[in-house]
């Protein structure tokens, strides 16, 4: 049985993570310091003997014994929201914790799979965007706490790659939504749900012409799966290439909740990026990957996820950062 181990594993992504890697038959070692995860999303796991779970902050050190085969890196705080919370947190795990990971990987001799995302691309001044873009992006702004972050992340991993010939995967994460998503977290889906479901008015932020392209949650881990199992070492986009303006988004959530919200404007946050789209050449050519669930089918998914949530989870206000120290 091959030994896995997943980090930021209660998560979003992390948590659907364990589910693939379990059902593959691995046994799963799940950590997370719970300052953004909720263990409510892998507790369904906790029963099943080819599972355990550390809490546990990577960025200050990690120790496993035994044999390790892979290691999957999605251990960080990915939403706006959170991230300009904890910026420090956020720097530190996509520093240190990537370091403590490698380091560990180096050791166990096993296969490393970091989590990357598309804000390394920045305020992309090439559209759509290929791996062989090296980004816009103020290293000094607000959001440069996770973009560089990332970015350094890349950097160190393919460090260790050529230095150490560390087998190592790089993913470059577009926008994904479904279930176990926060309403609270500011990404724009569990937003504009969280608002259509609460009875607000959806808030859209600029005049709505920036655009972004989401991939259902079944869609990114079937990607980061694969590459994980491939041979290829070099950043791979997993995204979805269908492309839609905010406002345009809106009004779509607006029509699938049946509800009759106006949407309202804010200004436009800092650095946030104008247009975001994948160029998934690389992913289909390498590892014959691309979306295979239609925006319509996914958002009906998501939405049934969000209705069935407690009054507390939909009033956004059940997370805190009483974690943070």
């Amino acid at each position: 049985m091959k030994k896995t181990l997943i980090t930021g594993a209660a998560g979003f992504l992390g948590s659907h993570l364990c589910d693939r890697f379990i059902a593959e038959g691995h046994h799963v070692i799940a950590m997370d310091n719970l300052i953004t995860g909720d263990l409510k999303n892998i507790e369904h796991l906790f029963p099943l003997e080819n599972f355990e779970f550390h809490h546990h902050d990577v960025s200050t050190f990690v120790h496993l014994g035994g044999e390790l085969d892979y290691i999957l890196h999605f251990a960080s705080p990915a939403s706006p929201i959170d991230y300009l919370k904890i910026p420090i947190e956020t720097l530190k795990v996509g520093s240190l914790g990537t370091l403590n990971l490698l380091g560990l990987a180096k050791e166990k001799k096993a296969r490393i799979l970091v989590a990357s995302t598309s804000e390394v691309y920045g305020d992309p001044l090439v559209h759509p965007q290929n791996e062989d873009y090296y980004g816009n992006v103020s290293p000094i702004g607000p959001r440069g706490v996770y973009d560089e972050a990332k970015r350094f992340m890349e950097s160190i991993t393919m460090a260790y790659h050529r230095h150490h010939g560390l087998d190592t995967r790089i993913v470059r994460i577009f926008n994904t939504y479904g279930s176990r998503m926060r309403l609270n977290d500011g990404r724009v889906v569990p937003a504009f749900m969280g608002q259509a479901l609460r009875g607000e008015d959806l808030t859209v932020f600029g005049d709505g012409s920036q655009t972004r392209s989401f991939t259902y949650i079944d869609d990114q881990i079937e990607g980061i799966y694969r590459l994980l199992m491939s041979d290829y070492v070099e950043p791979i986009n997993i995204g979805n290439p269908d492309e839609t303006t905010i406002l345009e988004f809106a009004q779509e959530i607006i029509k699938l909740t049946g509800t009759d919200q106006k949407i309202v404007y804010r200004p436009l946050p800092q650095d946030d990026p104008l247009q975001r789209q994948p160029d998934i050449s690389r992913a289909k050519e390498v590892l014959g990957w691309e979306p295979q669930v239609h925006r319509s089918e996914g958002l009906k998914k998501a939405y049934d996820y969000f209705k069935s949530l407690s009054p507390e989870e939909l009033s956004g206000n059940h997370r805190n950062f009483s974690a943070i120290k």
